[in-house]
This record gives C-alpha cells, sequence and structure tokens, in this order.
C-alpha cells in the first residue's frame, strides 16, 4: 500500500440487474460493456482502484454480501447501478428488481432498496457517490413522485430514475451509457457537471433527476419509538442522549432562520444543530408508520454511525440505535433483516459483557427467535439457524422450552446446525 492521499485506493460496484421476461422494462446490463472500457480510476476518481462487478446477479443476499464486502472498503467508494425499481405490493417497500424477480415475488426476489441505504450509512460521510440509472414500474413512480427518493444522509446521489416505458418498448441505460463516453474521451469532470452532461445526452425528459441529493437526514425525518410507543425497543431511562447528528439546511447564513428541509434531490449545505436536539425517534416513527421504510431504516443507521463514533462499538448509544433498526425492519414486514439484527444486538451486549440472564440479552434473543419464526423464505430461515441455535443454547432464556421448541422446529424443516447431535 502506498501511503499519501494522491494513492489512496478507491473502490468501485457495478450493479447492473432486470427481470427475465417480459417483466423487463430495461436492458440494464448492456452498460457494463462500456463502463468496462473505462480506466478504472476514472470511475473511482482516485489513482488506485477495485472495480467488482455483478451482473445480473439472481439472489438478493449474494448483493447484499458484495455491498458488505465494498462498504468495509476504507477509501472512496463509487455506486453505479443500472436497473429497475418494483413496489413490493405488500409492505410498499421499493425494491432493485433481480434476474428472478416477478410482480409477485418481488418481495423476496428483489433488493429492498433500504438495505442499500442501511449498509452504506455506517460509512464516513463524504465518503460515497452512488450513480443511479433506473427506471420504475407504474406502482413504484407514483410512489417515488409522492415520497421521493434517496439514500440517506452522507451519501452523494446522481443520476436518474425514468418514469415507466410505453407498451413493448424497453429503455437502455442512456445516462450511464453518456457518462462513460465522456470519460473515454479523456475528460474529467467534476461529478456534478458530468451529471449534468450525462442528463443531457442520455436524454432524460420526464425523469426524476438526482444531483449530489443526500436524502433525508436523520433531523428531517418526522418521528420511531417514543417512551410509550415502543412495540419492542427496551426503555432508555437513564441512559446519555444520542450524540447531535447534522441538519440539512439550504446555504443559511449562520444565525438565521433554518429553511424547509429540501427535496431529496437538492444540493445541500451540512450544520450542526445547536443544542437542544430534538428527540428523533417520534420522526423516524411516523416514517415508518407512513410506509417510507428506506427513509426510517437510513435515518436510524445514521444515528447508530453517530453513536458509534461518538461513543464507540457496544456502547449503550450505538447498541440502542441497532434495536431500532431491528424494530424498523420488523414493522417494514422484513422479518429475515429483523432476525439478522436482533442476532447482532444480542451477541454485541454479550461480547460487551453482559450476563447471558441479563433481561436485555434474553429479550434480544427472544425477539430475534419470534422473528425467524416469520420468515418465509426458506433459505433465509436456514442461513439464520445457526447463528440463533448457539445464541439460544447460551441464552436458553425465561420461556420454558425454547430452545427444545427451536429444535423441533428446526428438525420439520430438516435443518442440521453443528452439535445438534449432543444436545439433550
Amino acid at each position: 500500500m502506498i501511503n499519501g492521499d494522491d494513492m489512496t485506493p478507491g473502490t468501485a460496484l457495478l450493479l447492473a440487474a432486470a427481470p427475465e421476461g417480459k417483466g423487463r422494462l430495461t436492458d440494464a446490463t448492456s452498460v457494463l460493456a462500456t463502463l468496462a472500457a473505462v480506466p478504472p480510476s476514472a470511475l473511482t476518481g482516485t489513482a488506485v482502484a477495485t472495480v467488482v462487478e455483478l451482473a445480473d446477479p439472481m439472489d438478493p443476499q449474494t448483493v447484499l454480501t458484495r455491498l458488505r464486502a465494498v462498504a468495509a472498503a476504507s477509501g472512496p467508494l463509487h455506486l453505479y447501478i443500472a436497473g429497475q425499481l418494483q413496489l413490493d405490493r405488500k409492505q410498499r417497500q421499493v425494491h432493485l428488481a433481480l434476474a428472478r424477480t416477478t410482480a409477485t415475488t418481488v418481495r423476496y426476489s428483489g433488493l429492498p432498496w433500504h438495505w442499500l441505504a442501511t449498509e452504506l450509512a455506517v460509512r464516513p460521510p463524504g465518503t460515497t457517490t452512488v450513480v443511479v440509472d433506473l427506471v420504475a414500474d407504474s406502482e413504484t413512480w407514483e410512489q417515488l413522485a409522492r415520497a421521493g427518493f434517496g439514500l440517506g444522509p452522507g451519501v452523494r446521489l446522481y443520476g436518474r430514475v425514468a418514469p415507466p416505458p410505453g407498451r413493448r418498448t424497453m429503455l437502455g441505460p442512456s445516462y450511464l451509457k453518456a457518462m462513460a463516453e465522456i470519460w473515454r474521451t479523456g475528460a474529467r469532470p467534476p461529478m456534478g457537471q458530468l451529471h449534468e452532461l450525462a442528463a443531457v445526452q442520455g436524454g432524460s425528459d420526464g425523469a426524476l433527476l438526482f444531483g449530489a441529493g443526500e436524502g433525508v437526514p436523520p433531523s428531517a425525518v418526522p418521528d420511531l419509538v417514543t417512551q410509550h410507543e415502543r412495540a419492542h425497543v427496551p426503555q432508555q431511562a437513564g441512559r446519555e442522549p444520542a450524540p447531535v447528528p447534522y441538519q440539512s439546511s439550504t446555504t443559511t447564513a449562520p444565525g438565521a432562520a433554518p429553511a424547509s428541509a429540501p427535496a431529496p434531490s437538492a444540493v445541500v449545505v451540512r450544520a450542526p444543530v445547536p443544542d437542544p436536539a430534538p428527540d428523533p425517534h417520534p420522526a423516524i416513527l411516523s416514517a415508518a408508520r407512513a410506509g417510507r421504510h428506506t427513509e426510517a431504516a437510513a435515518a436510524a443507521a445514521a444515528w447508530e454511525s453517530e453513536a458509534l463514533r461518538a461513543y464507540g462499538p457496544g456502547s449503550a448509544q450505538a447498541l440502542h440505535w441497532l434495536e431500532v433498526r431491528a424494530d424498523l425492519a420488523h414493522l417494514a414486514g422484513d422479518a429475515g433483516r429483523s432476525c439478522e439484527l436482533w442476532l447482532m444486538a444480542a451477541g454485541a451486549r454479550l461480547q460487551s459483557g453482559q450476563a447471558v440472564d441479563d433481561a436485555e440479552v434474553e429479550a434480544a434473543v427472544d425477539r430475534a427467535h419470534h422473528e425467524w419464526e416469520q420468515i418465509p423464505d426458506p433459505a433465509r430461515v436456514r442461513t439464520l439457524a445457526p447463528d440463533l441455535v448457539g445464541l439460544r443454547r447460551r441464552v436458553p432464556g425465561r420461556q420454558r422450552g425454547a430452545l427444545q421448541l427451536l429444535q423441533q422446529r428446526l428438525e420439520q424443516l430438516q435443518i442440521r446446525t453443528p452439535g445438534a447431535a449432543h444436545q439433550a
């Protein structure tokens, strides 16, 4: 590794996906060959670059694994995403459609957009750039027009979302292709200028355009979890307040009255919120109850990131926001994600020194167990089973026979876990 800012390695993830068959609205993967002809340094803005390519992936868990890997990179991260957006008709959540996605299976076969927002929210602000060239189906387009679209604070978002094309018409990722063609000439304009050129050359009439919008920050999402409205989150009485977040505003002079929250596509300037900071929980809950699950999840993840930086892993503040995220996944109807987050919370509490019979540890394991029982996808059930069994063996809880019930369920599903044969 060569030291020095000029040699800081960057990472680019190229993700192109669209459903197979007649539900396909865009030829997303056609852009990959064009982007592959671009020098990697142009994709990342760094002299040294790593490029990861995902072409028509089928499994959302595979995409999530790759996202986590690139999100862990310490240098600048650029994501280039071409594809189509579809709505889960039951939960009204936006998904990036994958190769096997259909209108009826999108909840299980697509990548929930809030997963992407959550994974990127833990990165240092200003180190992540996402460029999208997306097409929305009719239902998703209507929802985006009402609720907006973003990836949370700290993420620079460029690109477009096009409305659904006419019948028997397929759109191409012309915005990203135009961007790649500009790079191939040897030009390296700033991203904002590049976005404007690509939007014009790619033909973006009628599309939603994003020019470095930073999504919705924690303070801009109106009110999750109040002391009296929490369905599952433990009371936080006696704990220190969470660190002060950042608040988006227009370029208002210091001391001037703050402007109203900008639209997701607005260019914003970030300024510290003066004390006392408002309680963010009611705002996040309001967003989740209104069906804006991506916004709510991104806001909670941003607060968790602030808590991690201010107080460190294993702190009461960071654990609280991790559990809020688990509750949000529950409210969004994503039992698998909720189970995963509750497992993480239980493991973090144990690692921080809490006893196996601590009420908060037991509650986290119980909730992970409950969410696991609600997961409809057998593959996801099998993936999470070993971690749940390992924790349940350490933390049997106060519900008699919980471990036995879990083992019976595993036997019914024909799932074998390490050490199962040695359990009484």
